[in-house]
């Protein structure tokens, strides 16, 4: 256990000082480790007994690139590449607008509904923040909104994206672990959903507080409702045939990423959104995104391999036990950890930091590991928004330059409850999780 902790200290120590990308120090580390632990050091740094913890690292890679279900990654950044360059947050924004912008807070309320239906696509919450702030921002401001309400309503929606289905987080998630992608998806749907009620909820709060800080714009006509409907019916299609089709065991995961890659593909063609240029630099940006996340990846993957031959879990498990706690006291206590870490850490960090580590914890405690994957997912939500590393808030701030973080992060202390509220509940009433993947799949 010792030998664990000395590996997860210096993995820190190179990470948050010397600035090493994570994937190269979590993959060192691990290489490292492992030769350490079969009696190797530097002192014989040529020994051909190395090929031993090289080989370990080779065959992580190679498995890793040839592992089929990955696909899924690509694929789905594909999908929202496509999404993005058919300009379709505008369009979200402007049918959400016209249900609910007449309301007290209703262009915050707009703004929340249009970012979580956007991140779902987009898969990137910090993408997703970035876009709407300039759709949602300047609507917001010609009514009168006070910036704080209206930039943390930006934040806060852009946070649903790494939860509602299809998540790259979740991915993750279930590569480290080994759990099935489509029970996840079906797990993260409702606890989504959740969170847009608690948030619109949030936004009744604060202009129930102070009506100033929200006012109603014109009510639209229903013809006008309509079309602003239409203008969105391809991607709602769209999305009701991915997930839809994975729901009901259509067709898989990777090939239901394949369908939404080609069904954004087609949309962004017939709204004429797309070029030769556009297409290179959807795939150039896809490209891109997928090497870095397949090398952060592998790291983690070669640094789960050593702690788990180090015996981490194993020994993790036994301290854990020789303080008699609760099984729901030590996941409270993990809940703890999280929520300091994402003070620090940004969120795929996090993730991959500590989810080899308390994932065979907690499926020996005897939890569902698709239920914890819900609420690890959650907590790295509340660390987008959760100062003094809130991602969320200073890619925002950097892109309304005259709006300080400060303001933001003031303005998000509502939605930051409301999601506080909403892990409790997760926690405390499991089947919130569980309840579709209980129906479709068990």
């Amino acid at each position: 256990m010792l030998v664990s902790f000395i590996g997860f200290a210096v993995l820190l120590l190179l990470i948050l000082v010397f600035r090493m990308p994570i994937a190269f120090a979590m993959g060192s580390v691990g290489i490292v480790g492992f030769a350490y632990l079969q009696g190797l050091g530097l002192d014989n740094l040529f020994d051909f007994r190395w090929t031993g913890p090289i080989a370990l690292a080779s065959n992580r890679i190679v498995d890793t690139a040839q592992e089929y279900s990955l696909s899924v990654i690509p694929l789905f950044i594909l999908m929202g590449n496509f999404v993005t360059k058919a300009n379709l947050s505008g369009e979200l924004y402007r049918a959400s607008n016209a249900f609910l912008g007449h309301r007290k807070g209703g262009l915050a309320m707009a703004t929340i509904v249009a970012c979580g239906g956007f991140s779902a696509i987009c898969g990137s919450s910090l993408a997703t923040s970035a876009t709407m702030a300039k759709v949602a921002m300047p609507s917001m401001r010609k009514y009168g909104y006070q910036d704080g309400l209206a930039s943390a309503s930006i934040a806060a929606g852009s946070t649903l994206g790494i939860l509602i289905p299809p998540s790259v987080i979740l991915l993750i998630y279930g590569l480290l672990t080994e759990t099935s992608i489509r029970e996840l998806f079906a797990a993260g749907f409702l606890p989504g959903m959740l969170g847009i009620g608690l948030y619109l909820l949030a936004v009744r709060y604060v202009v129930w507080r102070n009506p100033e800080r929200g006012p109603s714009a014109e009510r639209v006509g229903f013809a006008e409702r309509i079309l602003a409907l239409k203008n969105v019916w391809g991607v709602l299609l769209l999305f009701c045939i991915v997930m839809g089709g994975i729901y009901m065991g259509v067709f898989t995961p990777s090939e239901a990423a394949g369908i939404g890659a080609g069904g954004a593909f087609l949309i962004a063609m017939m709204r004429r959104a797309l070029s030769l240029s556009a297409i290179f630099h959807a795939l150039i940006d896809t490209g891109r995104t997928t090497a870095m996340l397949f090398v952060v990846l592998i790291g983690a993957l070669i640094f789960s391999d050593f702690i788990t031959i180090a015996g981490l879990p194993s020994e993790l498990l036994a301290f854990v036990k020789s303080f008699d706690l609760p099984p729901m006291g030590v996941i409270l206590i993990i809940v703890g950890i999280y929520l300091v870490l994402g003070m620090v850490f940004e969120s795929l960090s996090m993730i991959l930091l500590t989810v080899p580590i308390f994932y065979p914890l907690v499926q020996s405690l005897g939890f569902d590991l698709v239920w914890f994957g819900i609420v690890v997912v959650v907590v790295t939500e509340i660390s987008l928004i959760t100062p003094p590393v809130g991602m969320n808030v200073f890619v925002l701030s950097a892109v309304l330059k005259d709006v300080k973080a400060g303001t933001i992060f003031k303005g998000i202390t509502p939605f930051w409850c409301a999601d506080m509220f909403r892990l409790g509940l997760i926690i405390c009433v499991s089947s919130i999780a569980l309840i579709l993947p209980e129906i479709l799949y068990r």
